[in-house]
């Protein structure tokens, strides 16, 4: 075993970096855990500069660890099961965390398809709220999430959790609205903007061309800088006494109705 104490100067740094924004980002690395968010990494071309693993966890399905290693060069430590639960961020932790560089994307970078569908997200707070929208948005194939204005850290552990590893998966921008809304014009691409104060209905709109969709907070929703500068504004139906959704939930819709009607069109 690799490590056993809980005074190893690399468990004081893996902790840091599981804790602290600032670390991560000058040292441009961050921390994945969970044998699937791993192998969800690896198979989207991401490399781990290091891989942990709780000596059960190799044990209980030696074959994990032949395929999560092999043809890796990543460094690959044991730690006691005191270490791992140290380091670990999850309630029910398999065993298995890495280190992996910061994947860096830039508007240049995309790739879009044909009719391209992007979400992009302002000032979202919540790690839950911003990993669920990448899981949708990979269950959706969409060709780019852009954070503007991030209130939360997009490599944040609980983000990455709550993505299921999708952070890989989905190509990511950040940046603030003035360049994201310069791009999405110079794709020529129609901006959605989702308030509930809109009077058109999202599943009344027409979806099938290029379109970005543009979601808020839900204390504040979206700022007067989208709502002046979208070509549409749609709501979602509220027959309750709550006027609004999740964001990741409503984000979910609006996609979701996106891809009905262009499978409907097509």
């Amino acid at each position: 075993m690799d490590i056993i104490s809980l005074q190893n100067p690399r468990v004081k740094h893996i902790v840091k970096l599981r804790d602290d924004k600032r670390t991560r980002k000058d040292e441009g690395i961050m921390l994945v855990e969970g044998y699937d968010e791993i192998q969800l990494a690896i198979s989207a071309g991401h490399k781990p500069a290091t891989l942990l693993r709780f000596d059960y966890a190799a044990q209980r399905e030696p074959e994990i660890a032949s395929r999560s290693i092999s043809g890796l060069s990543a460094e690959t430590l044991s730690v006691s099961r005191a270490v791992f639960e140290k380091i670990s961020y999850r309630e029910n932790p398999d065993g298995w965390l890495a280190i992996f560089p910061i994947p860096h994307t830039s508007f240049d970078d995309l790739k879009l398809s044909e009719t391209p569908l992007v979400v992009v997200a302002e000032s979202i707070e919540k790690p839950g709220n911003l990993g669920a929208i990448l899981r949708t948005a990979d269950a959706a194939n969409v060709d780019a999430l852009i954070v503007c204005d991030a209130r939360v850290d997009v490599w944040n552990p609980n983000v990455v959790r709550a993505s299921r590893g999708a952070v890989f998966s989905v190509p990511i921008v950040e940046g603030n609205n003035a360049s994201a809304l310069e791009w999405l014009k110079s794709r020529k691409m129609r901006v959605l903007a989702a308030s509930p104060s809109a009077e058109e209905i999202y599943s009344e709109v027409d979806l099938r061309s290029p379109v970005a969709v543009v979601v808020g907070t839900e204390d504040a929703g979206l700022t007067d800088f989208w709502m002046q500068h979208a070509d549409v504004k749609v709501k979602i139906p509220m027959m309750g006494k709550v006027n609004s959704l999740n964001v990741s939930v409503s984000t979910a819709l609006i996609i979701y109705e996106a891809m009905r009607q262009r499978k409907a069109g097509g």
